[in-house]
């Protein structure tokens, strides 16, 4: 089988090549799970060898790096494997899969032209030594979430491969519908360098098992009429093992992996889990998952390992259940760790804008949402994650009580999935308002305040077009417009 790109991924390939033209010595490529970057990867790496010239990826897993030797093999390219006694140990190959233990144990590093590391945004001191000690090797650091301090001062250039959204629109992604379930109760947990201990997590985590277990039945029953395929986040090993057990109270076949499992068993259990005709109904860890699982037929992930400041953790947990598949129309979340309504500003922007600057988005730990901003980003009813700026839930219908004393004529907004407003309804609207801005001669900052008012984010990432404007934005400004007198006037009689 030939490796052949996609006309986005192509791009990527081009946008790099023209980095190192440049002078960027060293390159991240930052793009979204399933965007393809180990098929860049290896595209490039083969184009190396092909020009009689040597090239090496870095994994830091075993079955990342099996993985990518098995993708290697499928496009029929030849290359060895730097790895303790691996079978396919093969110096002589111009292309080599490392694995990054054992290149730190060596005295030396391959002589090569070209350096991929994978998941860069986990920086290991010595490869980071290797590096800025080997000037004439190029770079690139492959990663779904940059957010690691010093990544800047590793790395001169981004390449932004694609947005989640973008790849949404597209059908490489599926979208999420999200239900905000029972949460870990996580007040006044201790913790360890930012982050809830584990230990505290585990607990806390054992007390909503039943929870869990009670709002996966109900919500696949809802949404898919029969169990689906899921993968659960846990927030411990024995909280693992207390949802299998649960779980097999109910008739259901759930396995548990751990680090104190084997890999051989792992990997096992994670081919057999992958098998369309499969009878394990789901599978349940803490972080095995987050990294080099490709099963694109996971329809529900459950999210129940709660992170006070790992944005990382929450975007790869999303990550693994929005892969596409034949008949997919979107994955089904359920979240009993906080994580989404924590993350959820962060992960909003990420999703629209992607990543384009280094260290802009360190990790740090999140400021607690009180219960008042918790309960107003979801439906009392059905408990799906609310839309921003609408008025009614996207799930169930449940209309919301409006506080306004003022009745404001709104309008039908066409929403999509991961609680967002689509982006061609926003640019319509954006496009109106700097119509109305430039016939009125308002401010050049009108619009954009506008825009703000209605849907609560500035602009960013939307085009500087004009549009005539409908009559149902003409009404929104003009009972803006009204409401704004009548607080002036207000104002003026109470002074």
């Amino acid at each position: 089988m030939d490796l052949v790109l996609r006309e986005h991924q192509m791009g990527v390939v081009d946008k790099l090549r023209q980095g190192f033209k440049d002078g960027h010595r060293c390159q991240l490529l930052y793009a979204p799970t399933g965007f393809g970057k180990t098929e860049v990867a290896i595209y490039l790496m083969k184009a190396t060898a092909d020009n009689y010239k040597r090239a090496a990826m870095i994994l830091d897993r075993i079955v990342l790096i099996d993985q990518t030797s098995l993708r290697l093999t499928k496009y029929s390219i030849n290359h060895g494997v730097l790895q303790a006694d691996h079978w396919k140990k093969d110096p002589t190959q111009r292309i080599q899969i490392c694995s990054s233990q054992t290149i730190e144990r060596r005295q030396n590093f391959p002589d090569i032209d070209l350096l991929v590391v994978d998941e860069c945004h986990i920086t290991r001191k010595q490869i980071t030594e290797i590096i800025q000690t080997n000037p004439k090797i190029k770079v690139i650091g492959l990663t779904a979430t940059p957010f690691t301090k010093g990544l800047g001062h590793i790395y001169s250039n981004v390449v932004c491969a694609s947005t989640t959204e973008s790849l949404v629109n597209d059908k490489w992604l599926a979208p999420l519908r999200v239900f905000i379930a029972k949460e870990i109760d996580m007040k006044g947990a201790k913790k360890l360098a930012g982050e809830w201990s584990p230990e505290e997590v585990t607990k806390r985590g054992m007390q909503i098992t039943g929870d869990i277990v009670a709002e996966w039945i109900k919500k696949c029953h809802e949404v898919f009429g029969r169990p689906r395929k899921t993968i659960v986040f846990c927030a411990g090993v024995a909280h693992g093992q207390d949802l299998v057990e649960q779980f097999a109270r109910k008739g259901y076949n759930f396995v548990s992996i751990s680090y104190k499992d084997s890999g051989e068993y792992k990997q096992e259990v994670i081919d057999d889990f992958a098998k369309p005709d499969t009878d394990i109904h789901g599978l349940i860890a803490t972080d095995i998952l987050t990294r080099g699982f490709d099963v694109p037929d996971v329809m529900v992930g459950v999210s129940a390992r709660p992170f006070s400041k790992s944005l990382s953790s929450h975007i790869q947990q999303l990550g693994r259940v929005m892969r596409s598949y034949e008949g997919k129309e979107f994955g089904l979340w359920l979240d009993h760790s906080g994580n989404y309504i924590r993350f959820r500003e962060d992960w909003e922007e990420i999703y629209a804008e992607g990543v384009k600057d280094l260290d802009k988005k360190i990790e740090k730990t999140k400021k607690e949402p009180t219960e008042g901003e918790k309960a107003e980003q979801q439906c009392p009813q059905c408990h799906a994650l609310w839309i921003k700026g609408s008025h009614s839930c996207a799930s169930c219908g449940y209309v919301r009580p409006r506080r306004q004393i003022e009745a404001v004529e709104g309008e039908l907004i066409e929403l999509g999935f991961n609680g967002r407003v689509e982006k061609d309804v926003k640019q319509k609207f954006y496009s109106e308002l700097l119509y109305i801005a430039q016939e009125k001669l308002y401010n050049p900052y009108w619009a954009s305040n506008k825009y703000r008012e209605k849907f609560g984010v500035w602009p960013r990432g939307l085009d500087e077009v004009r549009r005539v404007p409908s009559l149902e934005t003409q009404k929104w400004v003009q009972h803006r417009n009204i409401a704004w007198s009548k607080r002036q006037n207000k104002m003026r009689k109470v002074a």
